[in-house]
């Protein structure tokens, strides 16, 4: 069912289109589409603490990416789709649910179908799309991103200043936020611990692979859609401001502020500093299917780079919870990101506990480009940690770790083919009576662009 409502938005637009011209310049138009896609092998080990032959010891490999076909223009329309998919390699005993869908199946979805249209400054996408904002993101950190239903309206026409306008009505989970688990039956800290990592409140378990209404997706109830609207203005030299509000009909409002701004330094050139600050309140508006939520949330970041070398220091602080906020679920002063937004300067790889109540977070992260010795590599490494209040409503764990590498090699024998190994180490995670979690985990991804 889901594929054919975004095959019948194609089929309208371009009965749309075909009535502005004649036959020839739609042939003309599919004839010089091009088709881009990306290949995708991904292999995921993760080995729980514990003692030796009880620690649990999961792991997946899959395979999939994406094939997209975009049309040529037609008097400023085109039209554009693609198919996602991936499919399990391996058969563990233990399988990471992370890289699969629902019942860890393989599957496949039509995760694009749009209709685009430009006219000099300003752009209008309509369907099924990729979004990248502050709150609403693609997270592709698995096999298949998030996918969302939308409709974006951008202008440029005002000189270093874009603006956005939007609305959101559907999103389909891609296959990461599987890893929180969270279902109807799990804990409340549980369910906690996914609302602040980018997904659903209810069941982020169990609802990966289809478009479903945003207020279903997250709480469980049927909404009106989310409404957004941005500024970026870039017209003072080496300072970038933003500003973003999304309205989530009954369940909140979402302000995201981001400021950020690099400087010569005074005793060399060599020396280039930059900070960034950014800040997000949430506050829960008509039927509040969410809850009653009154959050915020501010972080700093202070770096430098020279030449090929950066290193970065992070902190920042969400508001606290009282005791009968933490009984009741912990929601109201925690930033609720039930669509994919993580873009907390503080959060790990995994470990996304910054936007729990009560936490103050704090990062260091060092990066290296060895592009002057003639290897595309990138490396970089980071460690954070999170200080969690008694009342975040997450139960036991007042301090929770993260350390991390990352390396990406672009190869020069082979275009467009990047290798990348990832690590994550968090302690601490989560604790009950029996315990403190944490693991290693490697995982090493193939990614071939077309």
């Amino acid at each position: 069912m889901s594929k054919q409502i975004g095959l019948s938005v194609l089929v309208a637009s371009m009965v749309l289109i075909s009535s502005l011209n004649g036959a020839d310049d739609i042939n003309t138009m599919f004839s010089e589409g091009k088709v881009s896609g990306q290949a995708r092998m991904f292999y995921i080990d993760r080995e729980y603490q514990g003692s030796a032959g009880t620690r649990t010891h999961r792991g997946s490999t899959a395979i999939g990416g994406y094939i997209k076909y975009e049309t040529a223009e037609l008097e400023g329309f085109n039209l554009g789709a693609a198919f996602y998919t991936t499919n399990k390699v391996d058969s563990r005993n233990t399988i990471d649910q992370t890289l699969l869908g629902e019942d860890n199946d393989n599957y496949t979805i039509l995760g694009e179908a749009y209709l685009q249209y430009k006219h000099g400054n300003t752009s209008f996408k309509g369907g099924r799309q990729k979004l990248s904002t502050p709150m609403l993101g693609d997270d592709d950190a698995r096999m298949i991103p998030n996918l969302f239903e939308a409709y974006v309206l951008t202008n440029k026409d005002i000189a270093n200043t874009t603006l956005t306008l939007g609305h959101v009505t559907k999103f389909a989970q891609g296959t990461f936020g599987r890893v929180y688990s969270a279902t109807p039956t799990a804990t409340n800290a549980n369910k906690l611990l996914s609302a602040i990592s980018g997904y659903s409140y209810v069941d982020s378990l169990n609802q990966t692979g289809e478009f479903k209404n945003v207020g279903d997706y997250a709480f469980g109830n049927s909404t009106d859609g989310i409404t957004m609207a941005s500024i970026t203005y870039t017209g003072i030299q080496n300072l970038k401001l933003t500003l973003w509000d999304y309205y989530a009909h009954d369940i909140m409002n979402i302000v995201y502020g981001e400021a950020d701004i690099s400087w010569s330094c005074l005793i060399t050139d060599a020396i280039k500093p930059y900070a960034g600050v950014q800040v997000i309140k949430e506050d829960s508006v008509g039927d509040e299917v969410g809850g009653d939520i009154n959050s915020r949330y501010a972080a700093a970041k202070l770096g430098f780079k020279v030449e090929n070398f950066d290193l970065s220091f992070a902190y920042s602080k969400t508001g606290d919870n009282d005791s009968a906020e933490a009984a009741a679920g912990g929601v109201a002063n925690a930033i609720i990101s039930p669509w994919g937004g993580t873009p907390a300067y503080t959060q790990g790889m995994v470990t996304r506990h910054a936007f729990m109540a009560g936490t103050a977070a704090s990062k260091v992260t060092a990066s290296y480009n060895f592009k002057d010795t003639g290897a595309n590599l990138i490396t970089s490494a980071y460690y954070a940690e999170f200080d969690m209040d008694k009342n975040s409503g997450y139960g036991l764990e007042r301090t929770a770790s993260e350390a991390g590498f990352d390396a990406i090699y672009n190869l020069q024998e082979i275009k467009n083919l990047q290798l990348r190994l990832r690590g994550n180490f968090p302690r601490g995670y989560a604790a009950n009576s029996s315990g403190k979690t944490g693991w290693n985990e490697y995982r090493f991804i193939v990614n071939y662009n077309f």
